[in-house]
């Protein structure tokens, strides 16, 4: 298939480029590079420099690729920043979606996998979390996705899109040859802050909130090695129905708090990482983890990364070759 991946030059769209030119697809990669990184995207790959505001370069990327299918990536991902500005949250991810959806609809393109997330189910009524349970984000992140899902799914109703959303818990981890990585500016996610203590760039690792309901009062979470949800869309993609819209949670089905995930990091690294006790965030629930049978059924797919030290060895040896991101290949 020809594929047009919006954030490919992202974390979790360059691991997936990856894998789907590794299985002999063409992919073009759309990506506006302010949070992606040019050095990410492989080189079989076509790309194109552009945001998806621009609808106009947009639909003369369609024009020109005679697409059989979309990843679509591009979004931003901060739960602390969508509280504090939704609107910038609305726009990049709902407004710039249906600009995506309007040109495929144009284009005659049939399939698309959509980066969703289990930020959808806000604070669960139980654990693990499974994809029938009630949808109540409770944050700006969670909400738009949620609201993308929902255009996917009126219009595999409407025009016979075929959709699949994966709702992913926590990406982490790099690629096992240790050539790409994560890489954010500023950084959000919890491992590489706690990598960059050992390495000596920060001081501490805040640690938000000691006293969740959980067993050592640190947020609980479902930590998805990015390889793997690398594998799940290409499954995805290539098995996408026509006129159906079809959401699966992507997870490993086990949760590790805040502290588990520093005391792994501690062991990986040989190195003391200090912490420091910060209140809890606005929109963090206190658990969250994974019931994904229902892929695993669909797609005959089992995570291959499943123990947290491995995870954490897997970005400790990428961040450890490459202290300054992408930065330190230039």
């Amino acid at each position: 298939m020809r594929i047009l991946v919006t954030g490919g030059a992202g974390y979790i769209g360059s691991h997936c480029v990856r894998v789907l030119v590794a299985a002999g697809h063409q992919v073009c990669v759309y990506d506006s590079l302010l949070y992606g990184h040019r050095a990410a995207v492989h080189p079989r790959a076509e790309f194109v420099h552009a945001d998806l505001c621009d609808i106009e370069r947009l639909r003369s990327v369609f024009s020109a690729g005679r697409f059989d299918a979309v990843m679509h990536f591009a979004a931003l991902a901060s739960v602390p920043e969508s509280v504090a500005d939704p609107l910038r949250y609305w726009r990049a991810n709902l407004t710039h979606s249906l600009h995506l959806l309007e040109c495929m609809k144009e284009a005659g393109v049939p399939r698309i996998v959509f980066s969703s997330t289990c930020a959808v189910y806000g604070e669960p009524q139980k654990l693990p979390i499974v994809e029938d349970l009630p949808k109540r984000p409770i944050n700006p992140y969670g909400q738009t996705k949620l609201a993308v899902e929902q255009m996917l799914e009126s219009s595999a109703a409407a025009w016979g899109l075929g959709a699949v959303a994966l709702r992913y818990f926590n990406a982490c981890g790099a690629a096992e040859d240790g050539s790409i990585g994560e890489d954010h500016t500023p950084e959000t996610h919890l491992i590489p802050i706690v990598l960059q203590v050992a390495l000596g760039q920060r001081q501490a690792v805040s640690v938000f909130g000691d006293d969740y309901p959980t067993p050592d009062g640190s947020c609980v979470r479902d930590y998805i090695h990015v390889d793997d949800l690398a594998d799940v869309h290409r499954l995805a993609i290539e098995r996408v129905r026509p006129g159906a819209f079809e959401a699966f949670n992507v997870g490993t089905g086990r949760g590790h708090s805040v502290l588990e995930v520093i005391a792994a990091a501690r062991d990986v690294s040989g190195c003391d990482i200090s912490l420091a006790k910060a209140p809890r965030r606005p929109g963090d629930p206190p658990s969250l983890y994974a019931d994904a049978a229902r892929i695993m059924r669909a797609y005959d797919w089992r995570p291959r990364h499943t123990d947290l030290h491995a995870i954490v060895q897997s970005a400790w040896n990428w961040h450890r070759g490459h202290p300054r991101g992408f930065r330190s290949e230039a």
